[in-house]
């Protein structure tokens, strides 16, 4: 078979790269193929960056209706399908962010013209509030990126074990230990901090 000039073979070792070539065409079968095999690693992705598990849903599923439309435009002599989709779903989930973000500020608005009464916490509870934060998110940048994502996952995006496993393409063994372990780490980590602000 030959090629024709300026065109590039798809890499042998990306086996996704064909399965783009058919969905091209029209071929369903393909996407679902192609869907099985990356759908755990786009919806780990946009869950990391959403930080929701419905909105990473809708991202997965906007993503996956883009492949299908524009699988025609993915090329390999530029990189692999997995970066390809990665990249698809990195843009997806942090348009999704930005819109949610907007809406949230119209209604934060709307909530403060109806707000007859101020419940926020004074200034001194407030400023320990803020540094609380601060040293829970400083101790987490220190655990390794495994645990971080699995515990961002389960306590920030609201998934179960199992779940999270699921989303971030890893057994439910490795999950488990990772959360067990990072959350040994914060608890000694955060200890001095409990101290500290009571």
């Amino acid at each position: 078979m030959q090629l024709r000039a300026g065109r590039t073979p798809p890499p042998l070792d990306d086996p996704l790269s064909p399965l783009l070539a058919r969905i091209s065409q029209g071929d369903e079968a393909a996407l679902g193929v192609f869907y099985d095999a990356t759908s755990a690693r786009v919806f780990g992705l946009a869950i990391a960056i959403l930080r929701n598990p419905s909105a990473a849903e809708e991202a997965t599923l906007d993503v996956y209706s883009q492949v299908w439309r524009q699988a025609g435009r993915f090329d390999p002599a530029k990189g692999n399908a997995t970066g390809w989709l990665l990249t698809l779903a990195r843009s997806r989930a942090i348009d999704l962010l930005r819109s949610r973000s907007r809406t949230l500020d119209q209604e934060e608005a709307l909530d403060g013209t109806f707000h007859l009464r101020d419940e926020d916490p004074g200034p001194e509870r407030a400023s320990l509030e803020a540094e609380r934060a601060r040293r829970v998110r400083a101790a987490l940048a220190t655990l390794p990126s495994e645990q971080r994502q699995a515990i961002e996952a389960a306590f920030f995006g609201g998934l179960s074990h199992s779940e999270v496993a699921a989303a971030l393409g890893q057994p439910l063994g490795t999950i488990k230990t990772r959360i067990r372990t990072g959350l040994s780490a914060l608890r000694r980590a955060l200890a001095s901090v409990q101290e500290d602000l009571e």
